[in-house]
């Protein structure tokens, strides 16, 4: 089946006064494609998504939208109004015939997995709240077509999953811009990139991304030279570009490998890190040598409306030289207030926290509080206004630093409150990794950050040889960069694991099918049943089942309808909220039981042709 075409965009031209930045722009959108849209800063990402919404005329060309088509966006910077809900938020993005108090159905299905308050208010949630609840905006009236720009930013890593499974099953169309792989890999079955004013498309998703663009650039590399002519410095440095990452990738990934395998093959690693016991006298020095951090038998809780909330309990853990720890967890399970109880900044209820005398402590925070919006840039990273900046004990000048970070040396005097976001976040790690102390401390660094600037961040941690201390939720990022994870899973409950974030995930996979199959073998067993199939026949039980399959299918999907029929009146919701809850679940498993009787009955069917042959 041929899919809808809902947006057209041909031989497009759009300039930015004297500077063309598309010429000759063309590309279609279809019903339920799922586009990444990936390119350098200032490549034109944010216009063309304006230029979807019909926000950004065209200079020249034609825009065609299929009537009726309506559109979403995610934009990075969330407007708060004083004093409004999140419920009057999310409502405003409600059509206009939808905009009455029958509809606030719709609102709670795509605000309660994101884990927000209908009445709690714009003006007092976190950053990553006001995310959540700009998100539950651009779905509210689920859009033809979603327009999605950065949208794991200030988002835990069980959102993230949830967003990956809601966006795959998403059936109009969808175009993300994101910085984080693993997300885009999930999601995304093409590619858009904004490549030197051209818009490059790779018919496959995002996991294929980095092999297109290789050999695309190769073969332009090679068309030029068969021309006898000189390559470009641009298409030279592009493919040098492409080409360095993978090569970056693959080896900070072996020496990370590497690290993990050394860890996991010495037995004694992960009982030291969460060691119980009292050391003797002469092993306390040894141990002390080493020892950045220790948490002995430490609990913290807060008090709450609810009540006591816990984040610790009787907690363990020793934190040595040259470790890498990378620490997730959702919003409020103790992430925080850890880092604060390692850098002294809170007290713990109970236990004690060691810190060696040592520690020199470079802490990135992400709400970017040391960063003062009226100063330059050289201003703030050097307070004094000198031109030279000391940089892990070597001198150098302020505008071939920056050069590093991804900036223009000629805005150094530009004032920090003019930069975006990214740009923010850069200036930020450039003052921090200029004395990163023998213990760095990164509150999710890569917020913001494109591919090129996370690229030049990963090759910088592998080379820091002090101790590393990470909160992220990107879980490529945490791949190349650490060697344990630290895992708050809420109510005082942490686990540690050794590897990166798939390992931590391979771990808790393992660990839920073990207490699965323990919970199974205490359950009585009951007598099977023996499926008795004679050579060249079927058993009657089986030909009984095959015969039944046919009404069983049409009886689940007539249930489904019914079901779907119920949840699409408004009344329902506002009549009875748990009555609504409860068929929803019920909706789920009976898709679930549907997928189930449909593979058996094609099971069925092969069994009968294998009988018959």
């Amino acid at each position: 089946m041929v899919a809808t075409l809902l947006l057209s965009v041909q031989n497009a031209e759009i300039s930015f006064g004297d500077t063309p930045l598309f010429d000759d722009l063309t590309f279609n959108i279809q019903e339920g494609d799922k586009i990444c849209l990936v390119g350098k800063n200032g490549a034109g990402k944010t216009t063309l998504m304006n230029l979807i919404t019909g926000h950004r005329e065209l200079d020249a060309g034609t825009r065609w939208l299929l009537q009726g088509t309506t559109i979403g966006y995610l934009q990075q910077d969330v407007p708060i109004v004083p004093g409004q809900t999140v419920y009057d938020y999310v409502f405003e993005e409600l059509k206009d015939e939808n905009k009455n108090h029958e509809n606030e159905y719709k609102i709670e299905q795509v605000v309660e997995p994101l884990h927000l308050n209908i009445n709690d208010r714009m003006d007092s949630l976190s950053g990553g709240q006001a995310r959540r609840a700009a998100l539950a905006r651009a779905l509210v009236e689920h859009p033809d077509i979603l327009l999605l720009d950065e949208p794991t930013n200030h988002l835990d890593l069980d959102v993230i999953e949830w967003l990956e499974t809601y966006l795959k099953r998403y059936r109009g169309a969808l175009v993300c811009i994101s910085h984080d792989r693993v997300f885009l890999s999930n999601i995304s079955d093409k590619v858009f990139w904004l490549d030197r004013g051209a818009l490059r498309i790779c018919p496959k998703g995002f996991a294929h991304f980095e092999e297109w663009s290789i050999m695309l650039l190769e073969q332009e590399e090679r068309e030029l030279h068969n021309r006898k002519k000189v390559v470009e410095l641009e298409v030279d440095w592009a493919s040098r570009g492409v080409r360095a990452r993978r090569k970056r990738n693959v080896r900070r990934l072996d020496l990370m490998k590497a690290e993990r395998a050394r860890l996991r093959a010495d037995k004694n690693a992960l009982s030291r890190m969460l060691a119980r016991i009292a050391f003797t006298p002469q092993e306390q020095a040894e141990a002390s040598s080493r020892l950045i951090s220790e948490f002995y038998n430490v609990s913290k809780s807060f008090e709450t409306a609810a009540g006591p909330k816990k984040i610790l309990d009787s907690f363990f853990l020793r934190i040595q030289r040259g470790d890498r720890i990378g620490i997730v967890g959702q919003n409020g399970s103790g992430k925080t207030t850890f880092l604060k109880l390692l850098m002294g900044e809170i007290k713990q209820d109970v236990g004690t926290v060691k810190r060696a005398k040592d520690i020199e402590i470079a802490y990135f925070d992400q709400k970017r509080k040391d960063l003062n919006p009226e100063l330059s840039l050289q201003k703030n990273l050097i307070p004094t206004g000198s031109d030279y900046i000391d940089v892990m004990g070597k001198t150098r000048h302020v505008c071939g630093y920056l050069r590093d970070f991804l900036f223009d040396p000629r805005d150094v005097a530009k004032p920090a409150g003019a930069l975006s976001g990214g740009q923010k976040n850069r200036l930020m790690l450039a003052k921090i990794l200029a004395k990163p102390g023998n213990l760095l401390i990164l509150d999710e660094p890569t917020n913001d950050l494109d591919m090129d600037t996370l690229d030049m961040l990963e090759d910088i941690l592998a080379a820091y040889t002090g101790t590393l201390i990470m909160v992220s939720h990107d879980r490529d990022f945490l791949d190349q960069t650490v060697s344990k994870i630290l895992a708050f899973e809420g109510d005082g409950k942490v686990e540690v694991t050794i590897g990166g974030y798939k390992d931590y995930l391979d771990a808790r996979k393992a660990k839920q099918e073990t207490e699965i199959a323990i919970l199974e073998k205490a359950k009585p067993k009951a007598t099977p049943v023996r499926e008795k199939k004679q050579r060249g026949t079927l058993s009657f039980k089986l030909r009984f089942e095959l015969e039944q399959a046919p009404s069983r299918v049409t009886a689940l999907e007539h249930e489904i309808k019914t079901m779907e029929s119920r949840l699409a009146d408004p009344d329902f919701y506002t009549k009875s909220p748990e009555d609504f809850a409860k068929l929803s679940m019920a909706l789920a498993r009976t898709h679930e039981a549907l997928d189930a009787a449909v593979t058996r009955w094609l099971e069925l069917e092969e069994l009968a042709k294998d009988a018959q042959d």
